[in-house]
């Protein structure tokens, strides 16, 4: 099986099967596919509706059109290692575009956040996306007042560049963040 590994975290891709599993069953039932202890995430409402539209509307579809590079458009689970959990997600907009770009997108479980598994997840994800020569920069997008979430960019040599506003579910500010390698 493919994984990322940090001192802290191992990232899991899901493959299609996997995200059938999720969809299907739910996440209790993929927690015991992976050998997981059980975690029900606290995320916000927002967070709980973006995931399920990019389980049903991206991930499961791009994985199924692109089984050899679906590690480009799934969702990873960030696993605690010491507690055998998974504490979040995280995964990337695709492969690299035409300009070399792709975004990357992530959320932690309300239980484990202040101690820097965002910031350990970005960093990792980010240099093993960079490994692919044709990806020149990664981007993404913050509320402007998630703090906590821009702080996470900062530490992972992201810069701002500009602002947006998205009206899901109501108007919110956003930054436009890019990392170049």
């Amino acid at each position: 099986m493919i994984s990322i590994q940090t001192s802290r975290l191992q990232l899991i891709p899901l493959d299609h099967e996997m995200l059938q599993i999720w969809n299907l069953s739910g996440r209790e039932s993929l927690e015991k596919f992976l050998n997981l202890s059980p975690n029900s995430w606290e995320v916000e409402k927002f967070y709980q509706d973006e995931t399920a539209l990019a389980l049903r509307d991206f991930w499961l579809p791009m994985t199924k059109k692109f089984p050899l590079e679906f590690t480009w458009y799934t969702n990873w689970e960030i696993i605690l290692k010491e507690k055998s959990c998974s504490i979040g997600g995280i995964g990337l907009s695709g492969m690299p575009n035409n300009e070399g770009c792709t975004e990357i997108g992530y959320v932690i479980d309300q239980k484990f956040r202040g101690s820097g598994f965002a910031t350990e997840a970005v960093g990792a994800l980010k240099n093993w996306a960079f490994k692919d020569s044709d990806l020149k920069i990664i981007k993404a997008e913050t509320p402007i007042s998630n703090l906590n979430s821009q702080k996470v960019l900062q530490k992972n040599n992201f810069e701002i560049v500009g602002e947006k506003q998205i009206n899901l579910p109501e108007p919110t500010p956003l930054y436009c963040w890019e990392c170049v390698r």
